[in-house]
């Protein structure tokens, strides 16, 4: 692991120490699971992008699988 130096204003951190997860487990561990969190969420969202892009603009695709999501059986939750 890499050392890394970040400015966070005091009331945050203050907020950010007083977490009952943060002093069991420490600031680090918790930050690397939001940077972790963060990343992953942010690739998700460039897949997404991929994905209606690429059906949008591929001719007749929208139209082909129209009326498509009514059919499917979805189980309860």
């Amino acid at each position: 692991m890499k050392h890394v130096q970040i400015l966070i204003d005091e009331e945050m951190l203050a907020d950010l120490d007083a977490d009952n997860e943060v002093r069991r487990t420490g600031r680090s561990k918790v930050l690397r699971r939001l940077v972790a969190s963060y990343l992953e969420s942010r690739r998700e969202d460039r897949l997404d992008s991929h994905y209606r892009r690429g059906y949008s603009e591929e001719p007749g695709v929208n139209e082909e699988l129209e009326g498509w999501a009514e059919e499917g059986s979805w189980p309860e939750e």
